[in-house]
């Protein structure tokens, strides 16, 4: 289970992007994340996961405080937190297997991670999740060499090669044409019920978010406003997120809107 409790995030002397969120996320449910850009998405992402640092508030996972720790135990702490980016991430040069098992190197020796000789267990494991998404027979292959859709799904296994206890999402469609889109969003929705794994995607596809998650929360300027399932996300809930902007959908609106890189 992921709580947040009046979560704060400064940069500077300029007005907080988040101002004192709150939300859990638990069991198997697929959340997803929506507001225009600039709502506090993707900070809110990198927060959990500690890529920013929090101003102030509490993220528990599990019962375990995120916000206060450091050095060693911060790096094992992360390890039970996959991310999934909106640009893959992936090393080029390297082959979609060696991509994968970087899942794996906040549990090997330095000496394994420099050498790549990883346990065997682990490759076992590398294969039988690849086999899941379908790029198994792509283990050889250099990454530069794929599809965005391919590419996505390393990203995807890669993640859950740590055994992660919350997969966070970041923008994982907006690079892709639509029908890929819904291909990782079905894959995503999928594995966290077959893997009884919590996911938090941001996303600025509205039609993706009703289609594909089983609640929808809504930000706006750092703050909650909305909070419900799909069936309940209606027109007045869109107006109060987007200001009367229309929002993004599956026609390709999500590429004609500012993509949040760096959300603040």
């Amino acid at each position: 289970m992921l709580e947040i409790s009046n979560l704060v995030k400064r940069y500077g002397s300029d007005e907080p992007v988040l101002k004192g969120l709150d939300l859990v996320v638990e069991g198997n449910t697929v959340v997803s994340v929506v507001g225009a850009s600039g709502a506090g998405k993707s900070t809110m992402l990198r927060c959990i996961n500690r890529l920013v640092e929090p101003t102030s508030g509490s993220i528990k996972l599990n019962g375990r405080e995120l916000v206060n720790l450091r050095g060693a135990n911060l790096r094992r702490a992360r390890r039970t937190i996959g991310m999934v980016f909106q640009g893959f991430n992936l090393i080029d040069r390297l082959t979609v297997m060696e991509n994968v098992l970087a899942g794996r190197l906040g549990y090997v020796s330095l000496y394994q991670a420099l050498t790549r000789k990883f346990p065997q267990t682990d490759i076992d494991r590398a294969f039988h999740l690849m086999d899941r998404v379908g790029i198994a027979h792509y283990a050889n292959k250099r990454a530069d060499e794929l599809s965005g859709g391919e590419r996505q799904r390393v990203g995807v296994v890669r993640a859950l090669m740590q055994e992660p206890e919350i997969l966070l999402a970041d923008e994982p469609t907006a690079s892709l044409d639509p029908k890929t889109s819904e291909q990782i969003m079905v894959l995503l929705q999928s594995l966290a019920s077959e893997l009884s794994l919590p996911v938090l995607i941001n996303i600025h596809n509205v039609s993706q978010a009703r289609t594909y998650t089983d609640r929808i929360v809504g930000l706006r300027n750092g703050q909650m406003i909305f909070d419900g399932t799909p069936g309940e996300f209606n027109q007045e809930a869109l107006d109060a997120i987007y200001g009367g902007i229309e929002a993004p959908d599956e026609t390709g609106g999500e590429e004609q809107q500012a993509v949040e890189t760096s959300d603040t």
